[in-house]
């Protein structure tokens, strides 16, 4: 069995396509700052937390939820990750474990939901900045705007990886030094007995979970352009093990000065908030610096999503379940198809409302989710001896264990769900069920030309 299991990874790796290698490859640090981005971006959006359920329970909320999730989520992301080195990443674990007709609906929900999920950022940069360019708040300009910061961030992307990663690293250090100063500056004014409020009957469980939720998933996203990063096997767990840390202080660390420092009315922490805590605890100097920190969070995001997205485009290409045009690289090497059909789909889908596009792609995403751990357990089950560079340190049975409260979780928020969500989310679904053999009839047909490397997908 370890003879086959070897065989089969070793043709994995003998069918990878040298002629990317001399593409710079993303290092350690770049890579934490593409996670931290592909995840968190800073505090904003926590805010609701506090309202839903006072501070105690935001606090241990973001302390206790990424055990359950987070941890679980990125552990199975360094295990594949590096068991499948290459572009595509969670399409390829999927289509080993359970055959390239479910890869293919992977990649289609993952890629959906990721693109809804990009569409959130125009929108908020600009609800960031429209106090300071009121023309900006609606109609035309407002669109103008839109198209606007798409085509500059889009245009970053196709620039290549390593531009992308280290314009998250500059980012990332100014979205989150504001809240150091904001820290120091609130130490005399911060009173332990605030963040120990607590009234269970009166919390929106629905509001908390979903925070908690989006804010801490997308862990598995960096797997999609595992083949442009530099020695996988090493760089990626660590990379996701200081990633990890990373998101977490940026979350809890922000939280625990504003509920601290500031008396508590639950009702003024939504989206936003912090810029007035800011304003409260520094003056208007630091409050700017935190709108601002913002606004450029949001590129962040944006950029490093939208990098994920094409990749897992490119991958999919390369294995033959999408026309082969969308394996085509840029001068930079970056996949230029994917990265335009991924902006226009983020342009089209950037009239939705705010919670309507949370919504959508939570719903989405947890349904990929659980094929993700599905892979995961089955590979282990089916072939335990298979090279893994990075191992989750648990057997088969502890695989399994560690994939059952994330699974209740998925189960929660999909019950959570509005009937409106529920239904497109399905017939996006729906449609995705379709669309794999429409597009494996055309290209026995021969209407669109698709790549002769699928069987390079190792489907053991």
């Amino acid at each position: 069995m370890a003879e086959a299991d070897e065989a089969a990874y070793g043709r994995l790796e003998d069918g990878s396509s040298p002629k990317f290698t001399n593409y710079a490859k993303v290092s350690t640090i770049p890579l934490v700052f593409l996670i931290f981005y592909e995840v968190s971006g800073g505090p904003f959006g926590v805010e609701d937390s506090v309202q839903a359920a006072g501070p105690l329970l935001a606090l241990l909320g973001f302390l206790v939820f990424p055990f359950l999730w987070s941890v679980p989520e990125a552990l199975v992301t360094a295990e594949l990750g590096t068991m499948f080195p290459e572009n595509g990443g969670y399409v390829v674990w999927v289509s080993s474990a359970l055959g390239p007709y479910w890869g293919f609906q992977q990649g289609w929900m993952k890629w959906l939901s990721g693109v809804i999920d990009n569409a959130l950022y125009p929108v908020l940069f600009l609800d960031y900045l429209k106090s300071a360019v009121p023309i900006i708040a609606d109609g035309f300009p407002r669109v103008i705007a839109v198209l606007g910061i798409t085509v500059a961030l889009t245009y970053m992307n196709y620039r290549g990886l390593t531009v992308v990663g280290w314009v998250a690293i500059l980012l990332g250090v100014f979205s989150l030094l504001p809240f150091l100063v904001m820290g120091v500056v609130a130490v005399p004014k911060i009173e332990p007995s605030r963040w120990l409020v607590l009234d269970l009957n009166n919390v929106d469980w629905a509001l908390y979970l979903n925070t908690l939720f989006w804010n801490l998933n997308y862990w598995d996203s960096i797997s999609t352009l595992a083949g442009e990063v530099d020695d996988p096997g090493r760089s990626l767990p660590r990379a996701l093990f200081y990633g990890l840390i990373l998101v977490v202080l940026s979350y809890f660390f922000p939280l625990l000065i504003g509920t601290g420092a500031i008396p508590l009315d639950r009702e003024e922490w939504s989206d936003g908030y912090f810029s007035d805590i800011a304003k409260v605890l520094g003056g208007v100097w630091l409050r700017v610096w935190v709108q601002g920190a913002s606004a450029v969070s949001n590129m962040g995001m944006f950029v490093a999503e939208m990098s994920s997205d094409s990749f897992q485009l490119l991958g999919m290409a390369e294995h033959g379940m999408i026309p082969e045009c969308f394996a085509k690289r840029s001068r930079h090497g970056t996949p230029l198809v994917g990265i335009l059909f991924s902006a226009s789909g983020i342009v089209l889908l950037s009239s939705l409302s705010f919670q309507e596009i949370v919504a959508a792609e939570n719903f989405l995403y947890c349904f990929g989710m659980i094929m993700e751990f599905l892979a995961f357990v089955k590979l282990r089950i089916d072939h335990p001896a298979a090279p893994r560079p990075y191992k989750v340190p648990l057997g088969t049975i502890g695989a399994i264990m560690m994939c059952i409260p994330p699974t209740l979780l998925i189960l929660v928020v999909l019950v959570l769900a509005s009937l409106k969500v529920m239904v497109i989310s399905l017939l996006a679904v729906l449609l995705g069920l379709v669309m794999q053999p429409c597009l494996k009839y055309t290209e026995k047909k021969r209407w669109l030309r698709f790549s002769n490397l699928q069987d390079h997908v190792p489907l053991i």
